[in-house]
């Protein structure tokens, strides 16, 4: 009988919460530096709504590294997860605005959208910016994904 370490206990949660952990912190450095750069160097304006802000960005943060995991707990092989990652991301930023600008998009697009987890993302970000708090519907649309495929992570992980 092989012995697992103790802080790992044999269950994939434990191994997924190190990932979300590490990448975490990686993030908060990143959006750290990407802050100052944007309020030192191109004068960005702080948000209006600074709690709107922090609750749509680490709802975001949550729904993309529960997409991420559970691609990686589904995926058989690194092209297979590159190509499941690309499957959803293309589309995620289709909704999110990259290609068309929100505004030039049919409504249905947009409503859409905001069920995406950029999409939502965006536009949760965009309000705040403006002094609005983000509608509930956004926050829990990216609740639901970070929960939703969080569950899917923890289910599908195997030790390989």
């Amino acid at each position: 009988m092989v012995r697992r370490p103790h802080l790992v206990a044999g269950h994939p949660a434990w191994m997924l919460a190190a990932q979300v952990v590490i990448n975490l912190a990686l993030a908060v450095v990143a959006l750290g530096i990407l802050t100052v750069a944007g309020l030192a160097g191109f004068g960005l304006g702080a948000p209006r709504q600074p709690g709107g802000f922090a609750l749509a960005l680490v709802l975001t943060v949550a729904a993309m590294f529960a997409v991420g995991l559970w691609i990686t707990a589904i995926a058989r092989s690194t092209n297979a997860a590159t190509l499941i990652g690309l499957l959803f991301l293309y589309p995620m930023l289709f909704f999110a605005g990259l290609y068309f600008p929100l505004q030039e998009m049919p409504a249905v697009l947009t409503d859409i959208g905001n069920w995406t987890p950029l999409g939502a993302s965006v536009q949760a970000l965009q309000d705040s910016m403006r002094g609005v708090f983000p509608s509930a519907s956004l926050l829990l649309a990216l609740a639901a994904w970070a929960v939703v495929f969080g569950v899917l992570a923890v289910r599908f992980f195997r030790w390989e």
